[in-house]
């Protein structure tokens, strides 16, 4: 029986948006996208806490092939980018290849028929031949494991599902999380609020953000002449590049390129609070600058030296119904818990049980065999599936770097296995695992294997230590390879070449 569709493309975030303009450009129309929202643009879509924005340039963070230019600033609002998403959608014609509210439960690998089972959370199922996963890492909010959340009895409510209708003037606020979001939200409820108390964990380094608004001149210039955006882009990625990438992943060789920005981070730290040591102390991480992701802020650090704001250092040792206790012994009354903890990240990869070839489940095989891919995207004994985020293959620059090269991967292998008329394409198991090493050989030369990394409390590692959310790689290197990898690394099989059963998962 033929499947439903050649391609199911799951989430439809910036990743999905880009596969799916993938498959139309490479002439696959037989595709849909799922995704569990009521409408596009993923965590820009979910995510509308106040202050939310991109925290790197959008010229960077677009698709290069799709400059934007209706952006109001250098860093817009999310509004903005959830607008830019829905653009993508209308422009490539994807709405119709669209199914929202769909959330995927379970995904089935059927070895004999060579085609993936998709079941969804209404009941029904779909089944494709090639599945590609664009879930994404920050659609899941993670709650702080906490004794007695639940019996708080006041509002509580998460960045990633904000309640605009919840009233903060005039209200005590306890915050728990200092990490990207809370830099963005913490400025903009600071000023309206009786008393904003943040209990911070692990800080962050933050640079300034040189959030510049666009003149209306400048954007007829861009609708104009989009050269002059791509112009513009390969300077801010190759800003990002060596002031970032090359710096983490090549700590070992230019260690005074982390240095250095930490000391950037300290002086805009210095010029935000006054010189106010204490607060300084608190402030600056124990760590180097890389172990855990930095960010731009705009009044961050600033709003600790505003009256109506504490910082709180000392470890949360429960909630209770009116407030927070600290280890301390003190607590403190609010009307109001926010809580900007983040996201749960490696284990939402994927978000739902995946059984590949011989039934095995992919979040099983990961925690037994730790976090691994070939090129970030594919997984031995899983055919006919890719990830656009999986284990090593984010390089630490733009987003949509990273989601350019990954559906590049995977369209060549799509299209090979069509060319060879294959009705599956598995990788290849050596070449999997010399993937991995790969990845793992570089892991000492990176900023990650520095002893400080253990205090950042970061989420590009895992319980082994081994930091499978970042690739040890620039995106120019890991662009290159996705364009030029050998197709052979994949083996290419159809039902009839096997006519004994079901064949060997790890051939």
């Amino acid at each position: 029986m033929a499947p439903d569709h050649e391609v199911l493309v799951i989430g439809a975030g910036f990743a999905g948006i880009g596969a799916a303009i993938g498959l139309r450009r490479a002439g696959i129309e037989d595709f849909a996208v799922l995704d569990e929202q009521d409408g596009a643009g993923g965590s820009w879509h979910a995510n509308r806490y106040p202050g939310i924005a991109v925290d790197i340039t959008a010229f960077s963070y677009s698709f290069a092939f799709e400059p934007f230019p209706s952006w109001s600033r250098a860093f817009p609002p999310g509004a903005e980018l959830k607008a830019y998403a829905e653009h993508c959608v209308d422009k490539y014609g994807l709405r119709s290849r669209l199914r929202l509210n769909a959330r995927v439960v379970r995904a089935a690998y059927d070895e004999p028929e060579h085609r993936w089972r998709v079941s969804l959370a209404d009941g029904t199922s779909l089944t494709a031949r090639f599945v590609i996963c664009a879930t994404g890492w920050l659609t899941k909010p993670k709650a702080p494991d906490i004794e007695g959340l639940d019996r708080f009895k006041g509002d509580v409510v998460h960045t990633a599902t904000w309640d605009h209708s919840l009233e903060l003037a005039d209200r005590s606020v306890g915050l728990i999380g200092t990490g990207a979001s809370a830099v963005q939200l913490i400025p903009e409820i600071a000023p309206r609020v009786e008393h904003l108390h943040v209990y911070q964990r692990t800080p962050i380094w933050v640079f300034p953000k040189p959030d510049l608004a666009f003149p209306g001149a400048l954007r007829r210039l861009f609708r104009a002449a989009p050269w002059t955006q791509r112009a513009i882009r390969l300077v801010t990625d190759t800003a990002t590049e060596a002031g970032f990438v090359i710096a983490m992943i090549h700590y070992r060789r230019f260690p005074f390129l982390v240095k250095a920005g930490e000391a950037a981070s300290r002086r805009y730290l210095r010029r935000q609070v006054g010189g106010d040591r204490e607060l300084m102390g608190k402030l600056l991480p124990a760590y180097r600058l890389g172990c855990k992701r930095p960010s731009f802020g705009k009044g961050y650090w600033r709003a600790f030296t505003r009256d109506n704001v504490s910082l709180v250092t000392e470890p949360i040792e429960r909630i209770t119904e009116t407030g927070i206790r600290t280890a301390d012994g003190e607590e403190q009354r609010f009307d109001v818990l926010v809580l900007a903890t983040g996201f749960r990240t490696l284990e939402n990869l994927p978000p739902f049980p995946t059984h590949g070839a011989g039934g095995r489940e992919l979040g099983e095989f990961w925690r037994t065999e730790r976090f691994q891919s070939y090129e970030g995207t594919s997984v031995k004994g899983f055919p006919n599936l890719w990830f656009i985020v999986g284990p090593y293959s984010f390089t630490g620059g733009s987003w949509f770097g990273m989601i350019d090269y990954q559906v590049t991967h995977a369209l060549r292998v799509i299209g090979e296995a069509r060319r060879r008329g294959a009705t599956e394409a598995a990788v290849r198991p050596e070449k999997h695992d010399e993937s991995f090493r790969r990845a793992l050989r570089r892991q000492p030369y990176t900023v990650f294997s520095h002893g400080s990394c253990r205090r950042s409390n970061s989420y590009y590692f895992d319980e082994r230590g081994d930091a499978p959310a970042v690739r040890p790689a620039s995106t120019y290197e890991a662009a290159w390879r996705a364009r030029h990898f050998d197709l052979d690394d994949y083996c290419y099989d159809h039902p009839r070449d096997r006519p004994g059963g079901p064949r060997d998962a790890t051939r």
